[in-house]
């Protein structure tokens, strides 16, 4: 037995050593497609960036084989690190010039949850929206107008508020998803933009003035976090979890980290289900699909209304927070920004998509003392990481074997964006 995990051991640090001997090739590869003038400049980022790659390949190996008990202590480490995140000191350096807390919950807490729910539609099923804004914004409206006019609670409003954004995904899936890539995204993209300009025309709910006095969730307690070691370490003393008000942003921030955390469990369920298998079928090959017996338009449907719940879910949660809307915070940008954090991070894979969001959301506020040149880094952070990682920081094993195929990693969606070598690839440079 000890003969055999000798071997092992081994084998793998072999396996590692084999794999940091391609870096150089991996790199050179990546940078052969620029022009030659640029090839030298830009073989460091490219050697960077395949080290990342080989790092998270890894990483991803390396937790396919633990235990489940082992995956458990991962978790509950996580979940610590996160509650402990709104600390000062974390805060001093991650946003020094922003309110760490309040930059948590939104953008950065509300983006992490907007992209677990396009990554259902986009990532599990391959269907392009440009128009996820659209159920953010309802979700909110809906917070609105039943808490501002109808005076219901916060309590109440959240699963009402998830259900008409269900429901407003099969209204708009229903007689759409029939159609497939580039026309399924122009309507999708019709869609957000309907919404924004029907609450800006409507006066019954604002008009362009949009909704105040929105009502923040009930306090659950009054109670404090003592002021005692670890707390005071992290600089949490102090902190009323459960009040909610105007001014301390991290009690909405463990909201919002509860909603993700029940977000994740419930699309790692989907995933591993039979659901998760046939979206897996349908983004792969729609047609084989259907001959397999998978019906396909029903699974579609399902994860248009299960993708609006979640993105309605942030909207709720989003508004109990700032106390007033208005239709031009729902613009396309948005659901630009968080289709790019999905792609970004790996389309398909939870953690990826969670990582990409929070890059997205983070790097224009940390560059924020730059001023008018901090758009022009971020943008120039997302080309890099495009350019020399199309596939995602963290991408699924599978999304990333369809993207060396020739499958752009989406399914159908980028059937001509090859990976190198693949006589996708060839045609395009063709």
């Amino acid at each position: 037995m000890k003969t055999t995990n000798t071997t092992k051991t081994t084998t793998s640090a072999t396996a590692v050593q084999n794999t940091f001997a391609e870096l150089p090739e991996r790199a050179r590869r990546r940078v052969e497609r620029a022009p030659a003038v640029l090839r030298w400049p830009l073989y460091p980022l490219a050697l960077l960036f395949a080290a990342l790659g080989i790092v998270a390949d890894l990483w991803r190996a390396w937790w396919s084989r633990q235990p489940g008990y082992v995956r458990w202590i991962v978790y509950i480490l996580l979940i610590l690190g996160a509650i402990v995140l709104p600390s000062e000191r974390v805060g001093s350096f991650m946003s020094p010039y922003t309110d760490w807390p309040s930059l948590l919950f939104f953008p950065i807490g509300g983006y992490i949850l907007l992209a677990i729910g396009l990554n259902v539609v986009v990532g599990y099923a391959g269907l392009l929206d440009l128009g996820y804004v659209a159920f953010f914004a309802i979700g909110a409206y809906s917070m609105a107008v039943l808490g501002a006019e109808f005076g219901w609670g916060f309590w109440e409003i959240l699963p009402v508020g998830i259900l008409i954004t269900a429901l407003s995904g099969i209204i708009l899936g229903a007689p759409t998803l029939r159609l497939r890539g580039d026309y399924l995204a122009i309507v999708t993209l019709g869609f957000g933009e309907i919404i924004r300009i029907t609450a800006r025309n409507t006066d019954a709910i604002g008009g362009p003035n949009g909704i105040g006095g929105i009502p923040h969730p009930p306090s659950w307690a009054e109670w404090e976090i003592p002021d005692a070691e670890p707390f005071t370490s992290f600089g949490l003393a102090g902190v009323t979890p459960f009040r909610y008000g105007a001014l301390d942003g991290r009690p909405y921030y463990y909201l919002m980290l509860l909603a993700i955390v029940l977000a994740i469990i419930f699309c790692k369920r989907l995933e591993h289900s039979r659901v998760g298998r046939a979206w897996s079928a349908i983004r792969e090959d729609e047609d084989a699909a259907e001959l397999m017996g998978v019906p396909a338009f029903r699974f579609k449907l399902a994860s248009f209304a299960i993708g609006a719940s979640i993105g309605g879910m942030a909207g709720v949660l989003y508004a109990s927070q700032a106390t007033s809307i208005v239709p031009r915070q729902f613009e396309f940008i948005v659901s630009a920004t968080i289709l790019a954090a999905v792609v970004l991070g790996g389309s398909g894979n939870i953690p990826g998509v969670m990582l990409g969001a929070f890059l997205v959301a983070w790097i224009p506020e940390r560059v924020r003392g730059l001023a008018e040149y901090r758009i022009l880094i971020f943008g120039a952070v997302l080309v890099l990481l495009m350019v020399f990682r199309p596939e995602g920081i963290l991408p699924s094993r599978q999304r990333k074997a369809e993207l060396a195929e020739g499958t752009g990693g989406m399914g159908s969606l980028g059937g001509e964006v090859g990976g190198p070598g693949t006589h996708a690839a060839a045609e395009v440079r063709r």
